[in-house]
């Protein structure tokens, strides 16, 4: 049984309702129709933590949806999962492969610079500052596009920045 249909309350039921409703009358074809279905269940499931459940409903989305801005939703929830679990390298390939499709995506910027940050501060624990300022030039590079196209977030990446020294005055408002 789809998980669309097991969700026990009342939000989640309405919200189903609505959408299969709304996606019997839109004019789009059965796979898109499908796809849709998958990307829904694999949303419900990763927000009860079942990830597994969660990535198998997004593999089958990723097969079934044709829409570039489409797939690049469901890449970056990928990577929200395998980036939740620890598994840094998966989760910049799907983020990056995300930016591919849709280039303009600063929620994927912004987490290629959370994992780069990590990374930095890794290093940094271990002594390495050359590798930790590598990590962290990166990071600052992925901030500053990601608060470019949403100057009005991630204020703490933007207060790093500038008490790091790594901000670059154009880039604010």
């Amino acid at each position: 049984m789809p998980r669309s249909q097991r969700n026990d309350n009342f939000i989640d039921k309405t919200f189903t309702v609505l959408a299969d409703t709304i996606l019997k009358f839109l004019p789009t074809s059965q796979s898109a129709k499908e796809a849709f279905a998958y990307y829904r269940d694999g949303m419900s499931a990763q927000a009860d933590g079942e990830y597994a459940e969660a990535l198998a409903n997004y593999e089958e989305a990723l097969k079934l949806e044709e829409d570039e801005y489409d797939r690049s939703f469901i890449l970056y929830n990928m990577g929200l999962i395998h980036a939740s679990n620890g598994d840094h390298e998966r989760a910049l390939e799907h983020y990056h492969q995300a930016l591919d499709l849709h280039p303009r995506m600063p929620q994927a910027l912004n987490n290629i610079a959370v994992i780069y940050h990590y990374l930095g501060e890794q290093a940094e624990a271990a002594e390495n500052k050359e590798e930790a300022d590598t990590w962290f030039d990166k990071a600052a590079d992925y901030w500053t596009q990601a608060i470019r196209l949403a100057p009005n977030n991630y204020i703490e990446a933007q207060n790093w920045l500038k008490t790091t020294g790594r901000s670059k005055a154009d880039i604010f408002f």
